[in-house]
């Protein structure tokens, strides 16, 4: 098939202040599937890419690229920093390249239906230095490397692409924890610095005074954009603690109950009647009111617009109609 039919996609405008992939600049040929840019991550990007069999020229990565072979096996082939490594890849195969090291090519031999690119900043390394006390913590301790095989990682592509295929309105919140798993997984197996993370179950239930604080900021932001740190300073614990220690007070992690309390928000907006569907979007934290509209249908079975008709409809009916003809 000829390149020519691969036409490339923007993936939506980047939103301000989002970090971005490396896109065309690492990969002038083939064809960008999706990203993230719109989305306004800011604690990992992504990008979904077809690559058709061909070179690629040498290239510095600004960030540290997790890559996974999604669909349509082929070998690869690259070089950097002396190391020349040749995969026979098929789906679930990942590469590393850390942040600054040169790759001096990149040789596919046959099209690759589909990779995952994920884009990891200096962020998430520098938030678990902070948490550990430690300054060795980055992409510089990374080592170059290509074609394995890790279930973490592959989880992590699993929840990334479900995110990018099906905007939910915790994707933000979603973006920062998969992050932060992320470069834990690769400081621990492929990092030349030992991380020692505290034994399972060390994990202290948020006391209640601190756990009132955080509940009570949720309801106030619900509208806004909502972040991991945020709650956490709220808390006054380090990011990495305070999600343990909210899911140990409270059976759920900080994603799930943002997400079901901003689910509650979007029934209340859309029975209240007042606010056009696209608002009701934005208040729940969606990019786009077709993205709520799939969502909102995913939780609940019916559209927003079908659940305000009800709403609308049950708020006409006589009192004890709605009580099965019971007067109250």
């Amino acid at each position: 098939m000829s390149l020519a039919t691969y036409l490339p996609s923007t993936g939506g405008r980047p939103a301000p202040g989002a970090i971005v992939g490396h896109g065309s600049e690492k990969f002038p040929i083939g064809w960008l599937l999706g990203s993230s840019a719109a989305r306004n991550w800011s604690g990992v990007a992504a990008e979904r890419w077809f690559h058709p069999a061909g070179d690629l020229p040498a290239f510095v990565p600004v960030y540290t690229e997790v890559a996974l072979l999604v669909r349509g096996p082929s070998t690869v082939t690259r070089r950097a920093a002396g190391s020349y490594q040749r995969t026979k890849a098929v789906p679930g195969t990942v590469w590393l390249c850390p942040a600054g090291v040169r790759e001096d090519f990149i040789s596919v031999s046959a099209d690759i239906a589909e990779v995952l690119h994920l884009y990891l900043p200096a962020e998430p390394f520098a938030a678990l230095a902070r948490d550990y006390g430690s300054r060795g913590f980055g992409a510089a301790s990374l080592r170059y490397e290509a074609g394995f095989r890790d279930p973490l990682l592959q989880a992590i592509a699993a929840a990334t692409l479900s995110e990018l295929q099906a905007e939910t309105s915790t994707g933000r919140l979603l973006a920062k924890a998969l992050a932060c798993s992320l470069a834990v997984r690769l400081l621990q197996n492929h990092s030349d610095i030992p991380l020692h993370l505290p034994p399972r179950g060390a994990e202290t239930a948020l006391d209640p005074r601190r756990l009132q604080r955080v509940l009570e900021f949720v309801e106030a932001h619900l509208e806004s954009d909502i972040s991991v740190e945020d709650l956490a300073s709220t808390a006054a614990l380090s990011r990495f603690h305070f999600t343990r220690a909210f899911k140990a007070a409270t059976g759920k992690t900080p994603r799930q109950h943002v997400s079901e309390r901003r689910l509650q928000l979007a029934k209340s907006l859309l029975a209240g009647g007042d606010r056009s569907l696209m608002e009701i979007a934005l208040a729940s934290n969606f990019s786009s009111q077709a993205n709520f509209a799939r969502a909102f249908r995913r939780s609940t079975g019916v559209t927003p617009g079908k659940y305000r008709a009800k709403a609308a409809a049950d708020a006409k009916r006589p009192i004890a109609a709605q009580h099965g003809g019971r007067k109250q």
